[in-house]
């Protein structure tokens, strides 16, 4: 039996009030774009608070399946047979056979599930239920019905064309990327920034990423890994627009003129000044790290708080309470976790003392920053003047 529509199913969406067609239009614009790299030809349209992905002509369905599974604000994606309105006869043995093919082990329990929005068919929901399941029943003696907890759960959906279907397949959950604004990520070659950038899409914000290099102390292949992060992500969140930045200098001129034990608080909040830059710009609403309290030195409160000084945009930390062990599963789910653990040092790496500050005090850091005022504004500006844009798709 082949399938040609997918019914998607939303969530959260669907408690929206008079915008919800705003989310709807989204939802189906996100999918047009996931299904861009998918082989055929697909027609996304909405109906009666329903989203269909009509399939033409030859495709892949466990490659339309994954697309749509990358897809935030889907909660569900069935396949459906589409048949047309031929009389409710016809519709018994259309079920019949749709029983016979998709199930040949007939040692099952089902439970019929009708819903019908066209109100002129001449059967009600709960005839077409009963009516349906007692022609399955004498089709399949063996079959049994169980209506609390069935093996099969036959949905039939009467609209203009009636659907059939028995499946459905977990989407990400979530809101479609963009109807909550956009925010900067700052993006490392680690383990948990891919994770905080998808945790924040997954709630609808569009994302942009800033990854500070250190050539020649960070290797071209660094860099590359960051970009293979960033396609990971976008493969979820859609197009990122990754600012590249030379920290080089930046970091050479911290580490001789501030204490060691300071320098990665101190190179942070040079970052997060820095990052904010592109983000005002660029009209970003917050920043996005990946910080956990208490996993290293420069994520215990008082280090966040530091590092939180300098910003004026709101800083979103979606691992906040989680630990190591969380943070790695999310990585694995979506992808990022092989090539996070590839052997390629960031700038973060590079320059870490052998006993970081865990507790530092703003005034202490204030007075230390002031040995930097000879010419850290120029090389802030060099960085930012000569900043790396690539478009990751």
């Amino acid at each position: 039996m082949t399938f040609h529509t997918f019914l998607i199913k939303y969530g959260e969406i669907g408690i929206k009030g008079k915008n919800r067609y705003l989310f709807e239009d989204a939802l189906v614009r996100q999918i047009r774009y996931a299904l861009r790299e998918a082989d055929g030809s697909f027609k996304v349209h909405k109906s009666r608070g329903r989203i269909y992905v009509d399939c033409e002509g030859e495709y892949d369905a466990d490659e339309v399946t994954s697309c749509l599974q990358k897809v935030f604000g889907i909660v569900g994606i069935c396949p459906v047979v589409c048949v047309e309105d031929r009389g409710f006869e016809q519709l018994k043995k259309d079920v019949v056979a749709y029983m016979d093919e998709l199930y040949p082990d007939k040692n099952l329990t089902f439970k019929v599930e009708a819903r019908r929005s066209r109100k002129t068919y001449p059967v009600n929901s709960m005839e077409i239920n009963c009516l349906v399941g007692e022609a399955v029943l004498d089709a399949f003696p063996e079959i049994r019905v169980d209506v609390h907890k069935p093996d099969v759960l036959l949905n039939i959906e009467v609209r203009e064309q009636i659907y059939i279907y028995s499946r459905i397949i977990p989407g990400p959950g979530g809101m479609p990327v963009g109807t909550n604004g956009k925010a900067m990520l700052l993006l490392s070659g680690g383990i948990d920034s891919p994770v905080a950038g998808y945790m924040i899409a997954k709630r609808g914000v569009a994302l942009e990423a800033t990854y500070f290099h250190a050539p020649p102390y960070t290797s071209e292949r660094a860099k590359q890994k960051v970009v293979d992060l960033a396609r990971i992500v976008a493969s979820y969140a859609g197009p990122i627009k990754l600012h590249v930045v030379n920290f080089t200098d930046i970091q050479l001129y911290i580490y001789d003129q501030c204490p060691h034990e300071e320098l990665t608080i101190i190179m942070r909040r040079y970052m997060m000044k820095i990052a904010e830059r592109f983000a005002k710009e660029d009209g970003c609403l917050g920043m996005i790290t990946g910080e956990s309290i208490g996993q290293v030195a420069s994520q215990t409160m008082q280090s966040l708080a530091a590092t939180n000084e300098v910003c004026t945009l709101p800083v979103y930390r979606p691992l906040i309470g989680f630990d190591k062990r969380e943070i790695v599963e999310v990585s694995e789910k979506i992808g990022s976790y092989e090539t996070s653990i590839q052997p390629f040092e960031d700038c973060c790496t590079i320059f870490v003392a052998k006993h970081p500050v865990t507790k530092p005090n703003i005034n202490v850091i204030h007075k230390s920053e002031e040995n930097l005022t000879e010419k850290i504004d120029e090389l802030v500006e060099q960085a930012v003047r000569s900043v790396e844009v690539i478009e990751v798709q």
